[in-house]
């Protein structure tokens, strides 16, 4: 078996499938990719098991056809230190052996050939079926959107990914934390069918980089347990996390009348100094909303620091004064696309919601809700947090 490959178009490829390799694992023959060599081109995997990653490469210069698992860190070590170049992969099974000829050298490393225990990506139930086509550049928005506000609680799998809710019109992405949820919405989209299922983190983070490259529409087909997210060069199977997500809905609050607008560079950056000086145990920084401005400000008394700055805003309702985690508002921040947010208020131990002010595309809908904490009237730092 032989063919030619740049090295820098097969070193792309394999550090973007290297993302699912185990550095360990129980099945040893796992922490290598598998090369499928045949008339029709190369293909390339990668699995930890849970998550397989396919890459579909085309090549002219082919000769023969089989299969071999070569080692994923020895490989990717090689191929960093070449230059781009045309490399020659001469493949022989009776040495197990893979020979990488370049125009000045040669490079011998083994090949594993008892490929065929070798794991075989999950395929979907055709009786509990679902699918549907998005346009890469909305799923990759979508789970970019929502990534960030995954939970990592393990006593509540259900929430560690994203749930993504198929409607006739439109496509829903939403992730939590239970302090802070996110929902990203595209109206840009039309399904045959209404489902949904949860993808788990390292899928996503998977889809979100790869993404990156793709123009064309993403197929879509899932069943109970598994996803597969097939593109022209990728294919992404993985499993589903299985339960029920929660009533997002019902968590969002109707009431709250007090709306301040806000420019979003200025709020953010505010924030990230005034949090400098909060204790670091809670993170809590204390906002003052009145008369078209807001007194941001942060306490230490542990180690006698503390920080106040004061910005304008739009804002002329009752004042109200509220106090939350810093990290959560600079993450949500952080993950907004606009130049202007808007944040909706009640009262200081009800949920508040923050959204663009204007919308950049009528098609794009962003929610984000965020919990208080607990201040009282004489500014004691208190490590309280309410839950979603």
């Amino acid at each position: 078996m032989k063919f030619i490959i740049s090295s820098s178009e097969l070193l792309a490829y394999l550090q973007s499938l290297n993302k699912v390799v185990p550095s360990r694992s129980i099945v040893p023959l796992v922490e290598n990719f598998l090369f499928d060599i045949s008339h029709d081109g190369l293909k390339i995997t990668a699995t930890d098991l849970e998550t397989t990653l396919i890459a579909k490469i085309e090549l002219d210069n082919i000769e023969g056809e089989g299969k071999v698992a070569i080692e994923a860190k020895r490989l990717l070590d090689i191929l960093k230190e070449f230059a781009q170049q045309p490399l020659t992969f001469e493949i022989n099974p009776e040495k197990s052996e893979v020979l990488i000829r370049t125009e000045s050298g040669k490079y011998s490393i083994p090949g594993n050939f008892l490929v065929e225990e070798f794991p075989e990506p999950a395929e979907i139930n055709p009786e509990l079926a679902n699918s549907f086509a998005v346009m890469a550049e909305v799923l990759r928005k979508g789970i970019s959107s929502t990534f960030f506000a995954i939970s990592d609680d393990d006593l509540r799998p259900v929430m560690n990914g994203i749930f993504m809710e198929v409607k006739t019109d439109n496509l829903t992405f939403v992730a939590s934390d239970s302090h802070k949820l996110v929902r990203y919405r595209r109206t840009d989209f039309q399904a045959e069918k209404e489902s949904s299922f949860i993808l788990a983190k390292k899928p996503a983070d998977l889809l979100k980089n790869i993404l990156t490259k793709i123009d064309e529409d993403v197929k879509v087909d899932f069943d109970n347990k598994n996803a597969v997210f097939q593109m022209p060069n990728y294919k992404v199977v993985c499993r589903l996390i299985e339960g029920n997500f929660p009533d997002y809905e019902a968590v969002m609050p109707k009431n709250n009348d007090k709306v301040v607008s806000i420019d979003k560079a200025n709020f953010y950056n505010t924030i990230k100094r005034v949090s400098l000086f909060a204790n670091e145990a809670s993170k809590l920084v204390k906002f003052y909303f009145r008369n078209n401005e807001v007194d941001i400000s942060a306490q230490d008394i542990d180690f006698s620091i503390s920080a106040f700055e004061k910005i304008n805003c739009l804002y002329d309702n009752d004042p109200i004064k509220i106090g939350f985690k810093s990290s959560f508002l600079i993450d949500i921040l952080q993950n907004t696309d606009t130049d202007e947010i808007s944040m909706s208020m009640s009262d200081p131990k009800r949920a508040a919601l923050m959204y663009p002010t204007t919308k950049k595309d009528e098609n794009i809908d962003v929610l984000m809700l965020v919990m208080p904490m607990m201040i009282d009237e004489e500014d004691t730092d208190e490590n309280k947090e309410e839950n979603v």
